[in-house]
Parts: C-alpha cells; sequence; structure tokens
C-alpha cells in the first residue's frame, strides 16, 4: 500500500450498537488500520484505558484544546465532551494507514466536509429491542441514562440515510468482515479513481 493512500473511514452508530467491540475485532484481525482514539470528559468505563479507548481529560483542559483548534470535531453528548484530536489522524493518514474514526453523528458530516475522501459507515443493531437489551446488559448506567441515550438514538436516526454503508452488527465475525471489505473495496476504487486522473491530466497537459 502507498504511504500516500491512507483513508478516514467514519464509523457512527447508537450507543449500545457494539461500535467499540467491531473496531477492536477489525484492528486484531487486519493489518493497515489505525483507529483513531477520541478525547472525552466523561469517566471511564470498567476496563477501559486512557490512551487506549479515550483520552479522559477534564472540561477544562477539553475547552482549552478547542480554543487552540486542537479538533477535528468535538460535540456535547449526554453532558459529556467528545473530540477528535487532529494531529494523530492526519499523522496517520499521512503514514499510509486506513484510519477508523468513531465518531458521533454530530460531527461525522463536518469531518467528511474536511476530508470528503472518507467514507462513512453507521452501525446498527438488527432492531430497537436489541439496543434497548445491549445497553442494559452493560450494568453501567442508571435507568435514566439509558433511557437518555435511546432518546438520543431515535434522533440520531433520523441522519442515518446519509452514511453512505449502513452495517447491521448482529453476528461479531460477520460484521468485522462485511466492514474490512466495506473499506478494502472503497480504497482499491479510490486508488483507481486516482491514478485514472493523474494520468489523463498529464496526457492533457502533454498536448
Amino acid at each position: 500500500m502507498s504511504k500516500a493512500t491512507g483513508i478516514l473511514v467514519i464509523v457512527s452508530g447508537f450507543s449500545g450498537a457494539g461500535k467499540g467491540t467491531l473496531m477492536r475485532e477489525l484492528l486484531g484481525q487486519y493489518e493497515g488500520y489505525a483507529l483513531s482514539v477520541s478525547a472525552t470528559t466523561r469517566c471511564p468505563r470498567e476496563g477501559e484505558v486512557d490512551g487506549r479507548d479515550y483520552f479522559f481529560i477534564d472540561r477544562e483542559e477539553f475547552e482549552r484544546m478547542i480554543a487552540g483548534n486542537e479538533f477535528i470535531e468535538h460535540a456535547r453528548y449526554v453532558d459529556n465532551y467528545y473530540g477528535t484530536p487532529r494531529k494523530y489522524v492526519e499523522e496517520q493518514l499521512a503514514s499510509g494507514r486506513n484510519v477508523i474514526l468513531e465518531i458521533e453523528v454530530q460531527g461525522a458530516m463536518i469531518v467528511k466536509q474536511q476530508y470528503p475522501d472518507a467514507i462513512t459507515v453507521f452501525v446498527t443493531p438488527p432492531d430497537a429491542a436489541e439496543l434497548k437489551r445491549r445497553l442494559e446488559g452493560r450494568k453501567t448506567e442508571a435507568v435514566d441514562v439509558i433511557t437518555g441515550r435511546l432518546k438520543r438514538a431515535g434522533e440520531e436516526s433520523e441522519l442515518m440515510m446519509m452514511y453512505d454503508y449502513l452495517l447491521v452488527n448482529d453476528d461479531l465475525q460477520e460484521s468485522t468482515k462485511k466492514l474490512h471489505d466495506i473499506i478494502t473495496n472503497a480504497h482499491a476504487r479510490m486508488c483507481v479513481n486516482k491514478e485514472f486522473v493523474s494520468r489523463i491530466q498529464k496526457e492533457l497537459r502533454a498536448m
């Protein structure tokens, strides 16, 4: 893979859709990917590690980074900030890796405007009942928080059709392969298009 051909893959989905597990499985099974680590002001859940799952920072530091334009995008979600550090993403793309950016729907289209070659994927469980079951199965959040996440999911569903791909995360292994195939095909198509454009531009300049 050419070091100049890394692409950005924007992954969104309902809280509880299994995005994090899917991303970890993708990076564990396939090479050539980097997972963008987001910053957040929320507290770590059990088992989460700072710098691996998120950069856990306080509100004051987050707002300082906003003022310094250090995020590609940032959003407020259920009383916490989430944001994508710009430096890490651009370094990984420059190295030729496909960068997986897991962000809320609020920021996805903002990033798409900045990186028009990016592809967008929305991850969802097979139905609303399964989504509720997964949220309750975490046993890490109060009932009112789960209710808030379900309400938010209803709002996010209005934007699902704006994504390039919809991925129903029912079976983890099958979903992982489907996501890899989506990215591989998009990557190959993009490389072919860039090569064609470069060639025809040179031919036209030579006339």
